[in-house]
C-alpha cells in the first residue's frame, strides 16, 4: 500500500503551524511559530495581532517544514486545514495559504474540524480503535464526545459557558499568576493544600460542565478576602481550585464511559497536558480496566501535526473541499 503524505496547516488561534504526517500516524517534520510571547503582555491573545503574526509567519512555516523534511511539494500527496472552529482572522489566513497550495500543486484539499484535530493527535501516539469517549479539554473547549467508529463524531455533552481552559486563565488572573494560566496552576497546586471551600460547579446527571459560577467563586473569595485585608495562599488557592476541576472532569467522563459501555478512553486538548488530570483519569481507568489515552506533551496544545493526522481520516471517509472553502469561526464537529 502506497504511503500517502499530507502537508497540514493549523491557524485557528495563536499558533502558526504546518507539518507533514505520514498515514496520519507518523510525524516526518513539524514546525510551530508560537505567539505566546506576546500575548502574555495582554494577559490573552488578541485576534488581531493574532492575524497579523499569522500572515507574517504562514510562509516561514510552509517553508521551514518542507525544509526540515527534506521533501518538495511534489512529494505531498494532500494539503489539509484546519478551517474551524477558532479566530476567524486567524483561521482565514491559513485557509487561504492551504487553497493557494492546493490550486497551484494541484493536491486535493482537506478540511479538518479543530476538535477532530485535537481528538487524532492521540493516533499520533497509540492507534485509535473503537468505540470510544474522547475528552476534549481546551482554551476553547469542553466535550464528550463519543465515535462509535472511525472518523464519527456523535457530542454528548460540553460545556454551557466557559471552557476548563478559560477558567484556568481568568482564575490565574485573578490570583495574580500570569497568563497562560493552566500550566502555572498545575504547577504551583502541586505545593498547596486544598484549604478553600469552592463549589463543584453543576454537578448532575448529565454530561455538561459549567465553570462560570466556579470562576465567579474564586473572584468573590479574592474580593471578600481583600475587603478583611486577609492575605490569600496563591498554592492553596490554586490546589482547591484545582481539586475542584479535576472532581468534577473525571466525575462525568467515567459516568460517560459507564453509561455507553464503552472501554476506551482518550483525552485531547491543551489541558489534556494538565498532570493532576492526566493522573487521576489515568487512575481510574486502572481501576475500571478502561484502555486510557492520551497524546504526548507535544501534541496536546495546536499543533498541525494532529490536523494532518485528522486529515488522513477524513480523506478515507470522504472529506474533501475546493477553492470556495472558507473559514468558520463555529462549527460543528460531524
Amino acid at each position: 500500500m502506497k504511503d500517502v503524505y499530507i502537508l497540514a496547516i493549523e491557524s485557528s488561534c495563536d499558533e502558526t503551524s504546518c507539518a507533514i504526517v505520514k498515514n496520519g500516524k507518523e510525524d516526518i517534520a513539524t514546525v510551530i511559530l508560537s505567539q505566546i510571547d506576546i500575548h502574555t503582555n495582554f494577559g490573552g491573545v488578541v485576534p488581531e495581532i493574532a492575524s497579523r503574526q499569522h500572515i507574517k509567519n504562514i510562509t516561514i512555516v510552509i517553508e521551514e517544514c518542507l525544509h526540515k523534511a527534506e521533501m518538495k511539494m511534489e512529494n505531498i500527496d494532500y494539503i489539509a486545514v484546519t478551517y474551524g472552529p477558532g479566530l476567524i482572522g486567524s483561521l482565514l489566513v491559513g485557509v487561504e495559504a492551504a487553497k493557494t497550495l492546493s490550486f497551484i500543486y494541484n493536491k486535493p484539499l482537506i478540511p479538518v474540524n479543530h476538535i477532530a484535530g485535537h481528538i487524532y493527535a492521540n493516533n499520533l501516539t497509540k492507534e485509535m480503535k473503537y468505540p470510544l469517549i474522547a475528552l476534549v479539554i481546551s482554551g476553547g473547549h469542553t466535550e464528550l464526545v463519543y465515535m462509535k467508529d472511525e472518523y464519527n463524531f456523535e457530542k454528548i455533552g460540553g460545556t454551557l459557558d466557559d471552557s476548563i481552559g478559560e477558567c484556568y486563565d481568568k482564575v490565574a488572573r485573578v490570583i495574580g499568576i500570569g497568563y497562560p494560566g493552566g500550566p502555572v496552576i498545575d504547577k504551583i497546586s502541586e505545593k498547596g493544600i486544598h484549604e478553600y471551600n469552592l463549589p463543584l460547579p453543576l454537578n448532575d446527571d448529565s454530561y455538561n460542565f459549567s465553570f462560570s459560577g466556579l470562576k465567579s467563586a474564586v473572584i468573590n473569595l479574592e474580593h471578600n478576602s481583600k475587603q478583611r485585608k486577609e492575605i490569600i495562599n496563591k498554592e492553596n488557592l490554586a490546589r482547591s481550585f484545582q481539586d475542584v476541576v479535576v472532581e468534577i472532569i473525571t466525575k462525568k467522563t467515567m459516568k460517560a464511559l459507564k453509561d455507553k459501555n464503552v472501554k476506551r478512553l482518550i483525552v485531547a486538548g491543551g489541558v489534556a497536558a494538565n498532570k493532576a488530570i492526566r493522573n487521576k483519569l489515568k487512575e481510574l481507568c486502572e481501576k475500571e480496566s478502561i484502555d486510557y489515552s492520551v497524546p504526548d506533551l507535544k501534541y496536546c496544545t495546536d499543533n498541525a501535526t494532529m490536523i494532518g493526522a485528522a486529515a488522513y481520516f477524513a480523506y478515507k471517509n470522504g472529506r474533501v473541499a475546493d477553492i470556495t472553502l472558507n473559514a468558520k469561526s463555529s462549527e460543528k464537529l460531524v
